[in-house]
């Protein structure tokens, strides 16, 4: 492996000025196509999946089973890798993640075009595939801000953001087409994905400082809670997304309201499906015109208060049309979240603990993601999905009004740029 490049010039000060274009900070845009790229693939691999289990089995068990078997090794391995993330080079790390998926996916396309694919192997791809995005996630979480100033960030992780839900957007609509020409032309985009995405990460231009290598034990992730702790501004935004997203979980019954309660069909399911996604790609957009400046914390909270508000809204809609409006805000608001909740993360946590303080978010935000689903299931087997929707945005909003009085920091919170580690 090629030694890492020298330390990236953006953060010379002749190199930080306000005025120097996004895309001329050097490494950055290779990590937002790599980023992109990676996200991309799993998009579209993902729908293989799905369309290849099922036409196997014919059972909807085997469907669960399969985000079974990719969140277990990824909420088991999610801490140890951030660990990793922390002792040992990140940049290799993501490219090695990057190889293991691009491999898999060829192997997988292989067994398509030779039609012996069975079921076993499909799950053992797919834990293959948890446990590598598991050790990539942390490592690429910590890549922006290495790779541009504070007072660029806002900016750079709106376009982050903002072609992460394009990927989202276009990964499962291109799935969908490329699998009439067969399984394994799916697998074969994805591969080719995963590999461009590994050269994408070989060109970005990082440093990787060796430090002392301290076993992994409960001590180094007590350490974690414990900086947490001490950062009620930083608790406060991952906690709030926790349960803004473990409640708000109206994405989990968008099948039971495009078939019987909006009768839309499989066409108004994949409408609805593509709502939030475009509604945070135009906010990432207007997040990269006018970045949040002022007021950040202000801004979370509103927009976690017009997310449970827009969950509310679909909730009660009879109508098409305010239903897709309803859930691209819901979409739009949780991008401001994500910004606000990114720059506190990666900017206030020193280097030498970003990888396990950006595992133990995102397990969080995973978390959340998957119970939130099983939250609304169950309680939509006791109130209807209706009544299941709208007490998850009300809860959304109740969890708002008390997170503004236990974390009044992160409410006082002004500019992003001036988060600095403490």
């Amino acid at each position: 492996m090629p030694p890492s490049p020298p330390p990236s010039p953006a953060h010379d000060a002749g190199l930080s000025a306000p005025s120097l274009p996004l895309h001329r900070h050097p490494g950055l845009v290779a990590f937002l196509c790599a980023r992109t790229a990676s996200s991309f693939s799993g998009c579209v691999q993902a729908v293989a999946v799905g369309w290849q289990i099922y036409a196997l089995t014919h059972s909807t068990t085997a469907l669960a089973l399969v985000g079974l078997a990719q969140f277990l090794p990824m909420a088991g391995l999610l801490l140890p890798a951030g660990h990793a993330a922390d002792h040992f080079n990140r940049r290799l790390i993501a490219m090695t993640c990057q190889c293991i998926e691009a491999f898999s996916a060829l192997f997988m396309a292989v067994a398509a075009f030779g039609e012996w694919t069975a079921p076993w192997m499909i799950y053992t791809m797919v834990m293959v595939f948890g446990a590598a995005r598991a050790f990539e996630m942390p490592c690429q979480q910590t890549f922006l801000p290495s790779l541009v100033p504070a007072h660029v960030f806002p900016r750079a992780a709106a376009v982050s953001s903002s072609l992460f839900q394009a990927a989202a957007v276009t990964g499962p609509s291109l799935g969908g087409l490329l699998y009439g020409a067969g399984a394994g032309t799916c697998y074969l985009v994805c591969a080719a994905g995963f590999a461009c995405a590994c050269m994408g990460t070989l060109r970005i231009r990082l440093v990787h400082a060796p430090r002392p290598r301290v076993p992994l034990s409960l001590a180094t992730f007590v350490e974690v809670m414990h900086f947490l702790r001490a950062r009620p501004d930083m608790l406060g935004a991952i906690s709030l997304d926790l349960f803004a997203v473990l409640l708000g979980g109206a994405t989990a019954m968008l099948p039971v309201y495009a078939s019987d309660i909006l009768h839309a069909g499989p066409l108004g399911l994949g409408l609805l499906r593509g709502a939030p996604a475009i509604g945070a790609v135009l906010c990432s957009l207007v997040l990269i015109w006018k970045p949040l400046n002022r007021h950040a914390g202000r801004h979370m909270f509103v927009a976690v208060a017009i997310f449970g508000v827009a969950t509310v809204v679909f909730a009660l809609s009879r109508s098409m049309a305010v239903s897709i409006i309803a859930l691209a805000v819901l979409g739009a608001a949780d991008v401001v979240s994500v910004v606000v909740r990114g720059a506190l993360v990666q900017l206030r946590t020193p280097d030498s603990m970003r990888g396990r303080v950006s595992a133990v978010n995102m397990l969080f935000i995973g978390s959340s993601n998957q119970l939130g689903e099983f939250e609304s299931g169950m309680v939509a087997g006791l109130a209807g999905p209706v009544g299941a929707v709208l007490l998850g945005g009300v809860g959304t909003l109740l969890i708002t009004a008390g997170w503004i009085r236990m974390f009044p920091t992160l409410w006082h919170l002004d500019r992003l740029d001036d988060i600095t580690p403490d």
